[in-house]
């Protein structure tokens, strides 16, 4: 007697090996200044991540542990990437614009000059 099972794909993560893949969307202030995000597991429960300030977008974090069961190990887990994708503020208000402006110049360095 032979036992077949097929896992059904989810489209929130690709799996190579016992390793998962997904991407999670991270809004710029956390990116720029750290902090945690909640990355949705396969089966729905929620795990914190937490952001290096100053991560750059396609930045991969692993999460150990979280992948998918060992095949005859059920107790071992492969790992969990999750590939930060820095979401831009939509509708940004004059004041942010501004607030942004002034970052930019002080980037380039036309804020020490006046």
């Amino acid at each position: 007697m032979h036992l077949v099972v097929t896992v059904q794909p989810d489209p929130r993560f690709e799996r190579k090996g016992d390793d998962l893949y997904t991407e999670v969307p991270v809004d710029l202030y956390t990116a720029l200044l750290g902090g945690e995000v909640a990355v949705r597991m396969p089966d729905n429960h929620a795990v914190m991540l937490r952001i290096p300030p100053e991560t750059q977008n396609g930045r991969l974090l692993r999460l150990r542990g979280q992948g998918m069961p060992h095949l005859n190990e059920p107790t071992t887990r492969g790992d969990l990437y999750a590939k930060v994708t820095v979401q831009l503020p939509p509708h940004l208000s004059d004041e942010e614009k501004r607030l942004f402006q002034t970052l930019r110049d002080l980037r380039r360095g036309e804020g020490q000059r006046k």
